[in-house]
């Protein structure tokens, strides 16, 4: 690789990225429009967060493999490119299959910059405890995106109306438009083509490792959990206690905003206590916040509940992420694209939490988000052995 640079020129582009990651989780708030506008049940509104989320299952393999040939510049710009043509496309045509088209380029686009966007960083960055506090940094910034997100769809719900709600789209593309541009007028040095690749066999061999197997659900159920939470949040709201859209939108804002408390304070407590202990401490906390939340009749009280689930669950991630690696060091490489992989579990549990929602009302999908968490809980009392 050529000579790095740590100034701020190739780093706030690259940093600028983390935010354009944070949009895919407006799929919370925009899926009830989605659901009033084409009538459909809550089953069938379930997919929508699985078209953003079930490109990690297919793409985060390959998308490493092929960014040894394209660079990781080239590939976070085609990220950006998909990105794009997705948020312009129900401008063209407006109708739920563009929708579902729509929400499928930007999860295409999300999968590749969330496999590209972390090593490119460590092209701007040479010194490691820069390159570290600079990911961390790059995490907040797409927890603060993720914040924000509601206010695009409300403003585009302000400007054009309720029926007009997917003009959020074209918002979200003019941004990602501006971190195209920057990021190609942006100079930096490309990485040096690592020899060979990883193969599909390989890579899930690895899961015949009774830890690496436990580890790799513990990241698609906390997936799950965060992706699940969004999803019912300002459905519980408006559902259970009668909350406006324009007031509903706050259960995923409260969510999103406790989940960047709790991660900025994960990452001071991490470096001082063991992860498995605060993994475990967390993770008790998170599930009597679910439960909570399943017997609450009080709006506030809800509301409390599902910004503890967000905080609780925020350093849960990153937890296991690190006890994969450590458990196989000699695997980095594919252990980092078989938990990228699990990021998919985002779109296998809100289908499944659509149909609880059908069955049994908000409850039903309450227990899918427990069910999860329960998981999680046993993950933390066996992840000693990793």
């Amino acid at each position: 690789m050529k000579s790095k640079s740590n100034s701020l020129t190739g780093l706030l582009p690259v940093l600028f990225g983390f935010f354009i990651m944070g949009f895919c989780d407006i799929v919370g708030i925009t899926s009830d429009y989605v659901q009033k506008t084409f009538g459909w049940s809550s089953t069938m509104t379930g997919f929508v967060p699985s078209m953003v989320f079930i490109w990690f299952l297919f793409l985060g393999i390959p998308v490493g493999n092929a960014m040894n040939r394209w660079g990781r510049k080239n590939t976070v710009l085609i990220s950006l490119g998909a990105t794009i043509v997705g948020m312009f496309l129900p401008l063209v045509v407006y109708d739920g299959v563009t929708c579902m088209i729509a929400y499928a380029l930007l999860g295409i686009g999300n999968a590749v910059l969330q496999v590209s966007l972390n090593p490119l960083l460590s092209n701007v960055i040479s010194n490691r405890k820069l390159l570290t506090s600079s990911l961390t940094a790059g995490q907040v910034i797409k927890a603060v995106s993720s914040l924000v997100g509601p206010e695009f769809v409300m403003l585009a719900v302000s400007l054009f109306g309720e029926q007009n709600w997917h003009y959020c789209f074209p918002i979200l593309g003019a941004v990602t438009i501006l971190s195209a541009v920057w990021l190609i007028l942006t100079p930096i040095p490309r990485e040096q083509p690592s020899e060979g690749g990883i193969s599909f066999g390989e890579t899930f061999g690895l899961l015949k490792d009774r830890t690496i197997l436990l580890l790799f659900l513990g990241i698609l159920f906390v997936v799950g959990v965060d992706v699940g939470t969004n999803f019912l949040s300002s459905k519980l709201m408006a559902v259970r206690f009668g909350w406006s859209g324009e007031q509903a939108k706050f259960a995923p804002q409260v969510y999103f905003f406790s989940r960047t408390v709790g991660a900025l304070l994960g990452a001071v407590l991490l470096s001082r206590i063991s992860g498995v202990k605060y993994f475990r401490i967390n993770i008790l906390l998170c599930l009597l916040s679910v439960l909570a939340m399943m017997l609450s009749g009080n709006d506030m009280a809800s509301l409390i509940c599902i910004g503890a689930v967000g905080f609780f669950a925020s350093s849960i991630f990153s937890i296991i992420y690190s006890a994969a690696l450590t458990a196989r060091p000699e695997a980095a490489n594919q252990i980092s694209g078989l938990m990228i992989t699990a990021v998919a579990g985002g779109g296998i549990v809100t289908p499944v939490m659509g149909l609880g929602i059908d069955l049994a009302g908000m409850t039903g999908g309450i227990v899918i988000i427990l069910v999860c968490v329960l998981y999680l809980a046993f993950c933390a009392c066996r992840i000693k052995a990793a």
